[in-house]
């Protein structure tokens, strides 16, 4: 095991595409990004790492073309920025496609079971401020059986990084309709077309009070690398939705925000403190409308001072919250970027400064005592 320096440290790094910060919100001095925030607790690694220290010996087997494929290749791209020894990184999954992330980075990691990586994360977290821990994760394993789990971790506020891969299909599984799969989706599990209301994961993660929630696209390196980047910065639960494509159960199922020809049109790219701007010529706006929701507008002709200028740090979700609304099955309106970063305790934050304060009044306990004492009973 090398040498761990535990003293403060900076990797060379640069904002990412479409105004995207990393560590801080900014760059330091002559290009260096600060390490990032929520890595206080954790080791430094005494060497210089590589994209190729995060490759694990496992032949990587996903179906030719999957979105997976280019995920995997900017995360493992993007770890030596956090200059974590990799004994102080875990990975966690649960079950899916996605979920066979974690044998291909060499790292520590674990298969979970479906839907409970959020669980499994958050005791690691609670439990364990040395480590840098990511969840993976897709929409048929997040949202339908771990549904529960991701919004008491996302309201938390545990200091974990959850990776949302979003192809809107069950792939493991041969092509059934997920949580997120349109309505009227024909499926071999909904021959006459799905019938079920899909989940916005971004609009859920707002709803269970998220203090950071963003989205990016799988064929967009960097801008997802940016979105990571900034994940990691983040002292607190992140949740990033990544629209993964699957080629062989639901192939081109995001083509309108992937395809140049139509993206400019429906990709509204969000810049902190910048100008909602979109369309090919950037002339489209955003505004309120009466009852609170977002409407698009000319830019050139509508009224300067009602247009949007992004906030990503305001207080209140509502802001947020319309913006996800945009987004629905045709993606008319796609926002990706950085929809909400605020700052607010973490729950292994506070939990452990509670147990501090517990054992600063009654001492370090005694556990023997505990069980024995108290109300107990002899049953004869």
């Amino acid at each position: 095991m090398p040498e761990i320096n535990g003293s403060a440290h900076e990797v060379n790094g640069t904002n990412g595409a479409n105004g995207v910060s990393g560590a801080h919100g900014s760059n330091g001095a002559n290009g260096i990004v600060p390490r990032p925030r929520s890595l206080t607790l954790v080791p430094v690694a005494s060497e210089k790492q590589t994209t190729k220290d995060f490759k694990s010996d496992q032949e990587v087997r996903w179906c030719p073309g999957c979105g997976d494929y280019a995920i995997l290749a900017a995360f493992q791209a993007f770890l030596p920025e956090l200059q974590v020894p990799r004994e102080n990184l875990v990975i966690v999954s649960g079950i899916g496609c996605s979920s066979r992330l974690p044998y291909y980075v060499d790292s520590y990691g674990l298969h979970s079971i479906h839907g409970r990586a959020p669980a499994i994360a958050t005791g690691l977290a609670a439990t364990r401020p040395d480590l840098s821990i990511w969840v993976i994760t897709g929409d048929g394993d997040a949202l339908s059986i771990g549904g529960n789990h991701l919004i008491h971790a996302l309201r938390r506020n545990v200091n974990i990084k959850i990776l949302l891969f979003n192809n809107r299909i069950y792939g493991l599984t041969k092509g059934q309709y997920s949580p997120t799969s349109e309505q009227g989706k024909v499926t071999k599990s909904t021959p006459f077309g799905s019938l079920d209301t899909p989940f916005n994961p971004v609009s859920l993660a707002l709803g269970a009070e998220a203090s950071f929630v963003a989205r990016t696209i799988d064929s967009d390196r960097k801008h997802l690398t940016s979105v990571l980047r900034a994940a990691a910065d983040h002292k607190g639960a992140a949740l990033i939705e990544i629209y993964q494509n699957c080629p062989i159960f639901n192939d081109d199922a995001f083509l309108p925000v992937t395809d140049p020809s139509t993206r400019d049109d429906r990709l509204i790219r969000l810049e902190h403190g910048q100008p909602v701007r979109f369309g090919p010529d950037r002339s489209r706006g955003l505004r309120f409308s009466r009852y609170g929701s977002l409407e698009d507008v000319d830019a050139t002709t509508a009224d300067e001072s009602s247009l949007l200028v992004h906030d990503a740090h305001a207080t209140d979700p509502s802001y947020a919250f319309a913006l996800s609304r945009l987004d629905t099955s045709d993606f008319a309106h796609s926002p990706i970027g950085i929809l909400r970063s605020v700052e607010r305790p973490s729950y292994d934050d506070l939990m452990n400064e509670q147990i501090a304060t517990a054992r600063e009044r009654q001492g370090e306990g005694d556990l023997a005592a505990l069980l024995a004492g108290g109300d107990t009973w002899h049953v004869s």
